[in-house]
């Protein structure tokens, strides 16, 4: 099992590395390293900084082959970080794959691809919105609550799906009474019933046009920058700016400047900075929506 130290030894020198200013592992795949290092210019332009990072983690599953292990384990890293004179926690969980020759690290590379690549259902049906629905008050800490409840794992009342950030975040708006409306037209409203659910209630790229289309029941209204969010409030990521919509997020609350942090699933993540220019999927095209999730 020398391989296993071999492991034990990275992932302590691989957390390590986010306190210091910069990261330099070969090991690590390039696109990690160059959103690391995004990472950290990121928090150095908010006068942030990570004062003590942790991690676990747990093995899934090894195979051998002659001199060479293959390894997926699953990581939950905390940062505590320090902004000026406030703190605040922020915390991710994913699955990783180490290729591990001769008992040494060749290289690691996560396993969670960020973002939505189900384009598809992006133009949902007009609805006529001719059957008026009861008011309602959006419970923006009711949304948090649950957005912090299950920000790592799975409430087993819905799927999961392999690509869950608007699931997820659908599950948190109707956490905070949101009302579904639609079935069991899948291309109509928004709505998850049994073992069936609407477009924008699972596709990212859905979930955008819906908050932006509709009239009554959820409804969004877009705002013109981050700073305007409110928790409970949803950013949509459209990452290499080519008008579809790929990543949801939900504010959870608000750093020392304002500005928005989120929870988000499939890449699990809490406390993020809203930016995600720590995300592999980044590129300086990106674009976002900001909605303002408004009473009914």
């Amino acid at each position: 099992m020398e391989w296993l130290v071999s492991l034990r030894q990275f992932i302590e020198e691989y957390n390590a590395s986010f306190t210091r200013d910069q990261i330099q592992d070969d090991r690590l795949h390039s696109s990690e390293r160059e959103a690391l290092d995004r990472k950290l210019m990121s928090m150095n332009d908010r006068s942030a900084v990570i004062v003590n990072a942790k991690v676990k983690a747990k093995i899934l599953e090894s195979r051998s082959h002659n001199k060479e292990q293959e390894v997926l384990y699953l990581i939950l890293r905390s940062y505590l970080v320090k902004q000026n004179t406030k703190f605040y926690v922020e915390e991710s969980m994913e699955r990783r794959k180490a290729i591990i020759h001769n008992n040494e690290i060749r290289y690691d590379q996560s396993l969670n691809v960020e973002g939505d690549i189900n384009a598809e259902h992006s133009n949902l049906e007009r609805d006529p919105d001719h059957a008026p629905m009861p008011r309602y008050q959006y419970n923006r800490l009711e949304a948090v609550k649950y957005a912090e409840r299950w920000w790592n794992s799975h409430n087993t009342a819905y799927r999961l799906f392999e690509n869950d950030c608007t699931n997820f975040i659908s599950q948190c708006l109707h956490a905070g009474g949101a009302p579904m409306r639609g079935y069991p037209n899948r291309s109509k409203g928004w709505w998850y019933q049994g073992n069936n659910w609407s477009y924008s209630w699972s596709v990212a790229n859905a979930l955008r046009w819906y908050l932006s289309g509709s009239k009554q029941g959820l409804r969004g209204e877009e705002l013109g920058s981050a700073d305007q969010l409110l928790p409970g409030d949803v950013i949509c990521y459209d990452f290499d700016g080519d008008g579809s919509w790929q990543h949801n997020t939900m504010v959870v609350a608000k750093d020392e400047y304002g500005m928005p942090l989120v929870n988000a699933h499939t890449y699990n993540s809490r406390m993020r900075y809203w930016e995600y220019t720590d995300s592999t999927a980044y590129t300086p095209q990106i674009k976002y929506k900001f909605f303002r999730v408004v009473d009914g």
